[in-house]
């Protein structure tokens, strides 16, 4: 099975929470890891989503610390302030 990660920069307009997670996120520039694995048996190349990460810099007591919280695309979509039924 071949893996790929693709690494995006996203900005989110205003503050915002995401699904499964309590605490409102700030405003501003985040980076998105999604991995992807290859299709194989096809007549040419093509990749499966598999995971979505935003990644999360500390704060407060823990600046140092990094999280990568698993999103939902439609989650990072509406987020961003696009529409999460257009197709992607």
């Amino acid at each position: 099975m071949t893996l790929r990660t693709n690494r995006s920069t996203v900005t989110f307009p205003q503050p915002f929470t995401l699904s499964g997670y309590p605490d409102e996120l700030p405003s501003g520039e985040y980076e998105v890891l999604v991995e992807e694995e290859l299709i194989e048996g096809l007549s040419f190349t093509a990749y499966r989503r598999t995971a979505i990460y935003l990644t999360v810099h500390g704060k407060g007591r823990f600046p140092d610390r990094t999280e990568l919280r698993p999103i939902a695309w439609a989650d990072l979509e509406t987020a961003t302030g696009q529409d999460p039924q257009r197709d992607t």
